[in-house]
């Protein structure tokens, strides 16, 4: 035998042998806090209560190798063990090293972590039927009366690591090749967070009921989201009150992240539907974008916002189902983008674009919205700003056609807009068909037989085949409307435990009702404070009941109740058997302060307080600008302080008042925008005078505990704007 052909069987058979050995069963094993796997591996069945180091680097379990296996056999691992509050849930369960490839993790559920799983730069990376639910996610400050502006998020940056700072169930950067299948993400903040990653597949997931992202893409290319329920990711919503949604969405799509498919996810019920923009980099130069993502299929309805948000770019927006949102499509300065086949109701504006150029808009279904589709250009835009130095941003070259109007208070509302094609289009008991004045140019009624026959084909690819996919839509209809976003200080109500929801929170009258929610069941009222003429105190779930509130200074109502049913779900993910009786309440405090609040005109360019640490210059005597008398302290401006003398663009608030406490802690709350200070009888409780610790685009939100003797006390307030937006509240709650 050749010995070159013997050499060659051998080390085949050496290499089979070692290979042999390196994928051979092992044995059950128990996770420890700082274990490494090297190697496939099965974890043994059990809770495992392991609590991360505090940052980002020192995780529970580290997984670091080639072509690994871990099953972790439905365990749960479970971190910060000594607090139930989601905000201050760190750590990260587990780690996936850098460089790592061909990893799969399968059958793990984490929780009580500010991250569960993290990868960064590994090849091939498979997460599969996992539960990721109930870790980190923020106290919301906002209720149902009033938003609390700090409540806003900011994802534009995340070049280093910025989304890193609102927690995520799993956090993937430079992740290529990555597939995420049947895994649940509930009770969090964001569920599937994405970077620089490319050629993934995010299929079969639920990822509903969390309060920030449900799937998140920066500089993302060439993925496929498929079959996926990303429901009720959503904050900032009061229904009737307040739909601000402060940047919470069902899908992110940011900075330069292209071709990639969203098919067939239902992605109600959330701040906004799918939120793309292009990106800084494209806001600074006028190039690139997020471009030709295909967003085909999916539903997007009940949005507080937008159903789909679409910026700066050229995409594909395609037969989606869009209902009930403020704007079903929002395309400001889309260019070249077709937006064909969709279903629109009962939106406030069907599809707005301002700024867009280039665009095909036909084949869609149009049912009572107020305005159908809305086009049109400011009067001027920022003479510095490099976008529009870099593109020609007239409002022009549109194809209208082939639409289906129906019941529109307005089927189209043009503004400053040349070069429209109109045709082809059928309208029904609208009001108002096309709403257009001198500024709009070279309109054009008359058919064109090639535009008919190009738009007249199928506006969509042929199906996808993707086997073994769910029905994402199955049920959808129980929860329809936006009126089912109940927004709690966790997140969205999820329906898995009873609440009692406070239906007029601004009603002035004396009455005050509630819908009991949940699981069947029965409830019963066990005490109440504040209120009396109760209709009702027990009964099955659902109901409703009626009560009085009590005439007092200070507003403390408290009512408690008790359920016993179904199996439930708490806010906090414990399950309570059937059977088994579960408490929940509802509570509102108010504390009245006097308020007198003086504002005053500022310069910092010839007097700073944030550097001099003293509100006015010394032997200055200043005059209010303005002054007001309230009960509380509840501010946000935009663009500055309107007075007597002009807008002040610059200013100081200065706010002095005394308040009749009962004894007892009290927990007390400031958001603010730009420097802040807080004197409670005279002692400085929060100093918060240096605005460059607070490096994101974002107002903060600060509590103290302060234990008070019955009587008065008084509170002075100390803030300062330095320009732009601006914001300043106080927040007292009673602690029991």
């Amino acid at each position: 035998m050749n010995k070159k052909i013997v050499f060659f069987s051998v080390l085949l058979m050496k290499c089979c042998l070692i290979q042999a050995q390196i994928r051979k069963p092992v044995g059950e094993k128990m996770l420890k806090r700082g274990m490494v796997i090297t190697e496939d591996t099965k974890i043994k069945k059990g809770v495992y209560k392991l609590d991360a180091g505090r940052d980002f680097d020192h995780p529970v379990i580290l997984i670091d190798g080639y072509r690994i296996t871990v099953d972790f056999n439905n365990v749960t691992l479970q971190g910060s063990n000594s607090t139930k509050k989601p905000d201050d849930f760190f750590g990260v369960a587990i780690i996936i090293s850098s460089k790592s490839s061909n990893i799969t993790i399968k059958n793990l559920k984490v929780k009580g972590y500010k991250v569960a799983l993290l990868a960064k730069d590994v090849t091939s990376l498979t997460v599969e039927n996992c539960d990721f639910s109930y870790n980190y996610r923020q106290h919301l400050n906002s209720t149902q009366e009033k938003e609390d502006i700090s409540d806003w998020m900011s994802y534009h940056h995340n070049e280093n690591d910025e989304w890193l700072r609102y927690g995520a169930a799993m956090y993937l950067r430079n992740c290529n090749i990555a597939i995420i299948r049947n895994c649940k993400v509930t009770g969090g903040q964001n569920a599937l967070m994405m970077t620089d990653c490319n050629d993934g597949l995010v299929m079969n997931n639920d990822f509903s009921f969390n309060s920030g992202i449900g799937i998140g893409m920066y500089r993302c290319n060439y993925n496929e989201v498929v079959y996926n329920k990303i429901d009720f990711n959503v904050r900032g919503y009061s229904h009737g009150i307040y739909n601000r949604g402060q940047d919470s969405s069902g899908i992110l799509v940011f900075e330069q992240s292209s071709h990639n498919l969203v098919y067939k996810n239902s992605v109600t019920h959330s701040g906004d539907g799918f939120f793309l923009w292009a990106g800084q980099t494209t806001m600074d130069s006028g190039g690139g974008g997020c471009n030709d993502n295909l967003i085909l299929g999916n539903d997007f309805s009940y949005a507080p916002t937008n159903g789909v948000e679409v910026t700066f770019s050229r995409n594909k927006i395609l037969k989606n189902r869009i209902f009930e949102c403020d704007n079903a499509i929002w395309g400001g300065y889309s260019y070249n983008t077709t937006i064909a086949g969709n279903q629109f109701r009962n939106n406030n504006v069907g599809i707005a674009i301002e700024h867009g150029q280039d665009n095909d808009i036909y084949n869609n279904l149009f049912f009572r919205d107020r305005v159908a589709i809305k086009l049109w250009a400011k009067t001027e835009q920022p003479a510095d700003w490099p976008y529009v130095k870099a593109r020609d941003t007239r409002s022009r070259n549109y194809n209208l056609v082939l639409n289906s109007f129906n019941e529109n208070k307005t089927a189209i509302d043009v503004v400053r807009t040349d070069s429209i094609k109109v045709f082809g289009n059928y309208f029904s008991h609208s009001d108002e068909l096309i709403k257009a004045d001198s500024t709009v140019t070279n309109v054009d009624t008359t058919q064109d037989d090639a535009l008919v026959d190009k738009f007249s084909a199928d506006t969509s690819i042929l199906d996808t085949a993707f086997a073994n996919h769910i029905d994402p839509f199955k049920g959808r209809g129980v929860l329809n409307g936006r009126k089912n976003i109940l927004m709690t200080e966790w997140g969205p109500y999820d329906f898995r435990s009873p609440v009692i929801w406070n239906t007029n929170p601004t009603d002035t009258s004396d009455m005050m009702s509630f819908d009991i929610k949940g699981p069947n069941g029965k409830w019963k009222i066990k005490s109440y404070k504040g209120v009396d003429s109760i209709s009702s105190k027990s009964g099955n779930v659902p109901a409703t009941i009626t009560v009085k509130k009590l005439k007092a200074e200070t507003t403390d109502i408290e009512i408690q109740l008790e359920y016993v049913g179904e199996e439930i779900k708490t806010p906090l993910g414990e399950t309570i058997t059937k059977g088994k009786p579960y408490s929940f309440s509802f509570r509102k405090f108010f504390q009245p302060i006097d308020w007198t609040v003086n504002w005053f005109s500022v310069d910092t360019t010839a007097y700073n307080p944030i550097t001099t640490g003293e509100l006015f210059a010394p032997n200055v005597k200043m005059r209010a600008a303005r002054t007001e008398k309230t009960l509380k302290l509840d501010y946000a401006w935009w663009g500055g302080i309107k007075t007597d003398e002009g807008q002040m663009l610059q200013f100081i608030t200065l706010a002095e008042g005394t308040g009749n406490f009962q004894q007892g802690e009290y927990e007390i709350g400031v958001t603010w925008d730009d420097a802040v200070r807080l004197y409670v009888d005279n002692k400085l409780l929060i100093d918060e005078w240096s605005p460059s610790k607070y490096t994101f685009d974002e107002s903060p939100h600060k509590t103290i505990k302060l234990d008070l003797s019955a009587g008065m006390h008084h509170f002075r307030v100390e803030h300062i704007e330095l320009g732009g937006f601006a914001t300043l509240a106080l927040k007292i709650k009673k602690v029991e």
